[in-house]
């Protein structure tokens, strides 16, 4: 007999938001509990071991409080009577009165799914008069339940960096994954686009999750790992791993909210520093200083503080280098790490460093300066270090999808993921930044349908304001359930907020891309949304004369940009 008060029964098979470990997450109804009678809520509450406490009235804010207090006994309660002492339990509410999110830790996998079922029945049989009974039953059903298999969370054999964080983690485990390779180690990482092994990518997909880092580790030949750990993967199985060596937190910002009960900011940053949570006490945790979320995960980690800032003078690296950690920042155009009671290390100036697109790149810098820490932090050589900085680019092969350059004549084309606000001013800033005077911003605009409204809106808002001209390029493969036309409207409605009504739409994103580049005039800059059709996006590139621009073509866009707008 299937339960109305369970709504959802999840296996975490490592650690999680709720516990570094194996846990199980219910998500429970307890509507039925918020609608007893005050006799039986009572009645429960003294067979669960609550026999003080007050239950309230039916659906008023105390009996919601009663309730959370109630259903964590009842499963402290299921657990003791079936041979189970002192189980942890954690009870946390959701955006609906009448839910709450139920965590456990677990050892063996069917015992304690069948004391997740049981839990919910026992609430479903609160409005009968055998409630005592309900929760015996419950824990007999446990006691006599087969075991099961026991957690597959892995303990690495190799040293380990785990890359988290709303915007730049694609990029910054790439670059991180290719310092590692020019040290000449087997370097196995893990991503949104596949599985690597030492460069080579030997299954596509998305690896942000527990299976990415377990396939990566499962390789003999392996020497550091790389991984890169997305808000999903974290909520929906857990990590993968029982620690690693290295954490790196790259920022926090608006991105899938509204899902899996994720509906704040904090509540995000909350899910990511799972990551720097189970990180060595002897290991580094690798912290945006420039972001207060990230920054504040300080308080939650074992490890030791690495933290980066484009800021030199930010208090929070003296903070930091006062209580013995590290940090990395720029200082007169360099790249330089400082230690406690030590002169500043400068490493390489950032115009050396092409990822930073000649220092142009605010996220860039970020990303270089977070790469740089948690490679000096695994014990990777300094001058293997920069070197691997010069040596990787923001091209097709070393970085595809993100901020990728090409040149078709006199016209420049930028090839950027750019999923969310912050991700879509950066490729703005970008553009405005290789932009020749009086040229033109020309931007192809797509969204993948699981966002909010209210996101949608404000990417047409953004791309309407800051460019000179904008279309849609829809994402067919990332639709996720949404109408072609509902995506039109939402995104036309934010470009209509700052005067924008004329919008093109077009079905693709290898559409979109044709229609700007047939337009553009020299010295205009086209920029891509692209996520769905980035392969033939090269190829149309290829095929239309696009060559992909070296660090020097770069340098020289940026300079003729920088002198015209002192210029003007």
């Amino acid at each position: 007999m299937s339960s109305t008060s369970l709504v959802e029964l999840r296996v975490l098979e490592g650690p999680n938001l709720y516990f570094p470990r194996a846990a199980i997450k219910l998500t429970l109804d307890i509507g039925v509990l918020a609608a007893a009678s005050e006799g039986n809520a009572a009645r429960f509450a003294r067979r669960i071991g609550l026999r003080g406490a007050r239950p309230g009235a039916p659906d008023s804010g105390f009996r919601q409080r009663f309730a959370a207090r109630a259903v964590a006994r009842l499963v402290r309660a299921v657990a003791s009577e079936s041979g189970t002492a002192r189980l942890a339990v954690r009870v946390r509410p959701t955006s609906d009165p009448h839910r709450l999110v139920v965590a456990y830790p677990w050892r063996h996998r069917e015992r304690a799914q069948v004391m997740g079922r049981a839990v919910a029945e026992v609430l479903d049989a609160l409005p009968g008069a055998d409630i005592e009974d309900a929760v015996s039953r419950a824990a007999e059903r446990v006691a006599a339940a087969e075991p099961g298999a026991a957690p597959h969370t892995i303990t690495p054999r190799v040293p380990v960096v785990a890359v988290t964080g709303t915007n730049g983690k694609t990029t910054t485990s790439r670059m991180i994954a290719h310092i590692g390779r020019t040290w000449g180690k087997l370097v196995g990482w893990s991503n949104t686009d596949g599985i690597y092994i030492d460069g080579e990518m030997v299954e596509a997909g998305d690896y942000s999750g527990p299976s990415g880092a377990g396939r990566v580790l499962a390789h003999e030949q392996v020497e550091l790992a790389v991984t890169e750990t997305a808000r999903g993967g974290i909520l929906l199985k857990g990590i993968g791993l029982t620690r690693n060596d290295v954490s790196v937190v790259t920022n926090v910002s608006a991105d899938h909210l509204g899902h899996q009960g994720i509906d704040t900011v904090d509540q995000l940053a909350e899910v990511k520093s799972v990551v720097p949570q189970i990180t060595r006490k002897d290991g580094w945790a690798v912290l945006n200083a420039d972001d207060p979320r990230v920054l504040a995960m300080r308080g939650v980690i074992k490890a030791q503080p690495w933290v980066f800032s484009r800021d030199p003078d930010s208090p929070a690296i003296r903070e930091v280098l006062t209580a013995g950690g590290r940090a990395t920042t720029v200082i007169d155009g360099w790249v330089a790490v400082l230690t406690p009671q030590a002169d500043s290390d400068p490493l390489v100036e950032l115009v050396d460093v092409p990822m930073t697109l000649a220092g142009l790149s605010r996220f860039n810098v970020e990303n270089t300066l977070a790469a740089a820490s948690a490679a000096l932090a695994i014990g990777i050589p300094r001058d293997v270090v920069v070197e691997g900085l010069r040596t990787f680019r923001p091209d097709a092969e070393h970085n595809p999808g993100r901020m990728n350059f090409y040149s078709i004549g006199e016209v420049s084309v930028v090839i950027d993921l750019a999923h969310n606000e912050a991700g879509l001013e950066a490729l703005l800033e970008i553009m405005n930044g290789v932009r020749r005077p009086d040229a033109r911003l020309l931007l192809a605009l797509g969204v993948v349908g699981d966002r909010q409204d209210d996101l949608i809106q404000k990417l047409g808002e953004i791309g309407a304001r800051d460019s000179d001209v904008m279309v849609i390029a829809h994402k067919e493969r990332y639709l996720r359930g949404r109408p072609v036309e509902e995506l039109d409207g939402l995104m036309r409605a934010g470009a209509e907020r700052v005067g924008v009504t004329e919008v093109v739409s077009y079905p693709t994103e290898v559409a979109g891309l044709e229609a700007l580049v047939d337009q553009a005039k020299p010295g205009d800059v086209v920029g891509l949304m692209c996520h769905a059709e980035r392969e033939a996006v090269y190829a149309w590139l290829a095929e239309h004369g696009g060559v992909p621009d070296s660090p020097e073509t770069l340098a020289a866009k940026v300079r003729q940009a920088s002198v015209g707008a002192g210029a003007t």
